[in-house]
């Protein structure tokens, strides 16, 4: 009898032990990921994103970008926040106040996507889309990223407005399919990229989808970290 009680007791001493082991390790990951994007119990973030380029509506939403939307909403949840949609053409407030989600590259479909280029990622350049040569890309430093049937790229960056606040996540495809793409990757990789940037470094890194046609986002890999030049110092003023 005795030793039957000794190896209950056990068996409940190492249930237990395993159990609090699992839950630390929970709570730990939760708090690295609240941290990594700037989201906690109860808070709110905002999800922007382009309007359709091709519709005449003003709140179509291409269907990838919804995916998108859904990558970025269901991170919130997980960090126990909720998520706002703001379409491009409705206010969205000062950077810092909320943890931010852009989605779509700059253009006239994205102001808020446009005004974040000019303003804090000074290095990279968006081209205008070429209806006749049908050509997309963009440029970071001296490299440019060109749209082609068998490669996409997506920018992914994280900055942090002149007040500090909560993180902007960046999210500009040349495609809906690359933006799509870019969530996937975030929500993925973001153990990684917490262990390479912290929680309160920015990083901006180029993201190539191969045969997007194929293997949808399947097959997204780092294709360069810009975060050096994509965030160039504000000119100073020639005295």
């Amino acid at each position: 009898m005795g030793d039957l009680l000794i190896n209950l007791l056990a068996s409940v001493i190492a249930g237990t032990a395993v159990w609090l082991a699992g839950f630390l390790l929970r709570w730990r990951r939760l708090n690295r990921e609240r941290a990594f994007f700037g989201l906690t119990a109860g808070t709110s973030c905002l999800l922007v994103v382009s309007r359709h380029a091709s519709s005449p509506r003003e709140f179509s939403v291409h269907r990838r970008d919804v995916a998108a939307l859904v990558e970025l909403a269901t991170i919130a949840r997980e960090c126990g926040a909720h998520a706002d949609r703001v379409g491009e053409s409705q206010p969205v407030g000062e950077i810092g106040r909320l943890t931010e989600f852009c989605v779509g590259g700059p253009g006239e479909a994205s102001p808020r996507s446009t005004t974040h280029v000019r303003t804090i990622l000074r290095g990279v350049t968006y081209e205008v889309f070429d209806a006749e040569k049908r050509r997309m890309a963009f440029t970071v430093g001296d490299t440019e990223y060109v749209l082609s049937p068998e490669v996409s790229y997506v920018l992914l960056a994280r900055f942090w407005g002149p007040a500090g606040g909560h993180p902007v996540f960046f999210i500009g495809g040349l495609s809906a399919a690359s933006n799509l793409a870019g969530a996937r990757y975030l929500a993925a990789r973001y153990p990684g990229l917490h262990r390479t940037f912290g929680a309160d470094r920015p990083f901006a890194l180029v993201l190539r989808v191969v045969e997007p046609a194929a293997y949808g986002t399947d097959f997204t890999e780092l294709a360069a970290d810009v975060t050096d030049v994509a965030f160039l110092p504000i000119p100073q003023p020639v005295e």
